[in-house]
């Protein structure tokens, strides 16, 4: 009985994980050992200059990870009683990494107990002039690559902001209404669960 208990929790602990990485990063700030990784980060420059960043995990799109920094340049701007912010500086990073993995389904060793046992039949082909022989130790027409090839991208988002108080001059592409960015963004925000 207690093989089964511990059989289940260990069962859901993965389940949870699994679905833990399945999910992309929401609107959280980020802190280490969270359920799901990245969020936003801030760091004060000046009295009225901060560093903002927020970093997505590899299911989190380029334009969703450059919304939540301007959403959090926004509501650290009216936190700090200002109306609105001017992006000094601003980056976005793309950090990719591929992955390179033997095909799932080319094995050519086929288990405990089969040796170096494995499937070898022929077919014929047009193409070939004739019958062919498939064996996946040797090149074969159905499982040339024997590799599964993944690319991952994450983005990180950083801004320097400085923050102002009375209207937003018009003309200057760089200055934002907070207010106004939080009322634009704040529907398409995806909250921790």
């Amino acid at each position: 009985m207690r093989l089964r208990t511990a059989a289940t929790i260990a069962a859901l602990a993965v389940a949870a994980g699994l679905s833990a990485c399945a999910t992309a990063t929401p609107y959280q700030p980020n802190i280490r050992g969270q359920q799901v990784s990245g969020g936003f980060s801030e760091t004060q420059l000046e009295p009225d200059r901060f560093r903002v960043n927020f970093a997505g995990n590899s299911l989190t799109s380029r334009e969703t990870v450059e919304g939540y920094l301007l959403f959090r340049a926004a509501e650290l701007t009216v936190a700090e009683g200002y109306d609105y912010f001017v992006i000094v500086d601003r980056d976005t990073d793309r950090k990719t990494r591929t992955y390179v993995e033997p095909d799932p389904f080319y094995r050519p060793y086929w288990g405990p107990g089969l040796g170096y046992w494995r499937p070898h039949w022929r077919y014929y082909g047009v193409r070939y002039g004739g019958w062919r022989s498939w064996d996946p130790w040797y090149g074969d027409p159905f499982w040339g690559d024997r590799v599964d090839v993944r690319t991952v991208d994450k983005y990180e988002a950083s801004a320097e902001i400085q923050m102002h108080r009375g209207a937003k001059p018009e003309g200057d592409p760089r200055a934002f209404d907070a207010r106004a960015v939080m009322d634009s963004l704040r529907p398409r925000l995806q909250l921790p669960t």
